[in-house]
């Protein structure tokens, strides 16, 4: 739940609000968590089927055969780790530095601070945030339980503070505003599919992040399940409530202009002084944010490391502490400078297509396969309704990557292609699938 809420809506709710003109933003949320739930189905399955390091890693290699097809789309999923996760990782600490500014209209102190930073503050503020996470989780994962605890509460408090607030201020007249629109509900329902959804289910993402632990958990094929749905289910109710919330108090043409909705929010219910702390509330949700996703994705190189299907150096382990060093190090150095470089924005669609077609779409395909191949008993974890919800997942990524728009799906067929290449080169120099002699074969 940390890791799905982040800065995400908090930055992304006025343009929610403006793509959507007002209450129509609600279906918007709607239909992001409809495709999160579909394809929670997936991951609950394969999660609790291979509940190891690695996540999607691990799923795509097992589905495909790890010997032929499985090892290029394994790899070419780590492959795409290494720009889409630093890209994820930058992504929260920017909008950490961005959100940060309303602090610096209330405090001299952090004003004279952004004006030392010159024109490029935000992203100092981020590379900050990033080298902070990167010491906080250089630490036994025992102890970074304790902190991701700490980073929810804080994550589910700001937002029950938003809920009660336009619970007290509720007006349904203003929150379900359809004036100048005339729109029907199929027309709703089609705009929250499309452009809508692309806005809202970035801050869906993460509900998944649960099965790059796996191998660190108890129980982890009934825990893996219950923590996917519980925590769709339970950020989808927030997200609803906080959406109508701020709705019923800032009217929507407002609040599609706003840059710190929340802050503005408890300005106008509580007063300035509460929105300052609103404020460092919502700082301090990213930096967990920020933390959810550095551990997750640190560990998706370590497992391909520890296969043999990637740089041997990312197995590398603290010497007493047991976590993978190397690969949090990396990671984090690759997070650094691309925050200081890149906008919040710019990346956020770029995110979506990279991971649509590799991850999404093809453990989708991979389920099915496992299907057919693997007895009831290997699957401890059955989805309802099998397979609707896994041709719904994958028609609705396939509709996020086409709305991403021509230049994101143009930059990830790149990278893929790239991909493809380097693992070419690299199984022609170990002699691997497709480069393997008969007698390998046989063997």
């Amino acid at each position: 739940m940390t890791f799905m809420v982040g800065i995400g809506p908090f930055v992304v709710i006025p343009f929610v609000i403006q793509a959507m003109h007002g209450a129509a933003s609600l279906v918007a949320w709607a239909a992001g968590a409809l495709l999160a739930l579909f394809d929670g189905c997936i991951w609950a399955e394969l999660g609790a089927a291979m509940p190891q390091a690695g996540g999607s890693y691990v799923f795509l290699r097992e589905a495909y055969g790890p010997r032929r097809w499985g090892r290029l789309l394994s790899f070419l999923y780590i492959w795409q780790t290494l720009f889409q996760g630093p890209l994820s990782i930058a992504s929260g600490a920017l909008g950490f530095a961005t959100y940060s500014a309303y602090l610096e209209q209330r405090s001299v102190h952090v004003a004279r601070v952004m004006q030392a930073l010159g024109g490029h503050a935000d992203h100092f503020v981020a590379a900050g945030v990033i080298v902070l996470v990167v010491l906080l989780l250089y630490r036994k994962i025992t102890e970074i339980g304790r902190i991701s605890v700490i980073f929810t509460a804080i994550v589910v408090g700001t937002i029950l503070w938003v809920i009660w607030g336009g619970f007290r201020h509720f007006d349904a007249h203003q929150v379900f505003d359809f004036s100048e629109q005339g729109q029907t509900f199929s027309r709703l329902l089609f705009a929250g599919l499309g452009y809508g959804t692309v806005q809202t289910i970035y801050s869906y993402l993460g509900y998944y992040n649960v099965c790059n632990l796996g191998g660190e958990m108890k129980d982890p094929e009934h825990t893996i399940p219950q923590a996917i749905f519980i925590s769709i289910l339970g950020i989808t109710g927030l997200y609803l409530a906080m959406q109508a919330s701020i709705l019923s108090v800032i009217p929507w043409r407002e609040a599609a202009q706003s840059r710190f909705i929340v802050s503005t929010f408890i300005e106008r219910a509580y007063g300035s002084q509460w929105a300052t702390l609103a404020t460092a509330l919502i700082l301090v949700t990213a930096l967990g944010s920020v933390f959810a996703a550095m551990l997750g994705y640190s560990r998706v190189p370590y497992a391909a490391a520890l296969d043999g299907n990637f740089f041997s150096v990312f197995a590398r382990i603290h010497p007493t502490k047991h976590f993978p060093n190397v690969s949090l190090l990396a990671l984090g150095a690759t997070a650094l400078i691309l925050s200081l470089f890149l906008s919040l924005f710019s990346v956020i669609r770029a995110i979506l297509a990279m991971r649509c077609i590799i991850q999404f779409v093809a453990q989708g395909v991979g389920l099915i396969l496992l299907h057919r191949r693997w007895s009831q008993e290997r699957l401890p974890f059955r989805m309802w309704l099998y397979p609707l919800p896994v041709i719904v997942a994958i028609a609705g990524w396939i509709g996020i990557f086409i709305s991403t728009g021509r230049r994101p799906m143009l930059w990830s067929l790149a990278a893929a292609v790239a991909g493809v290449l380097v693992y070419l080169c690299r199984a022609m120099w170990l002699r691997q699938w497709p480069f393997e002699s008969r007698e390998e074969v046989t063997v």
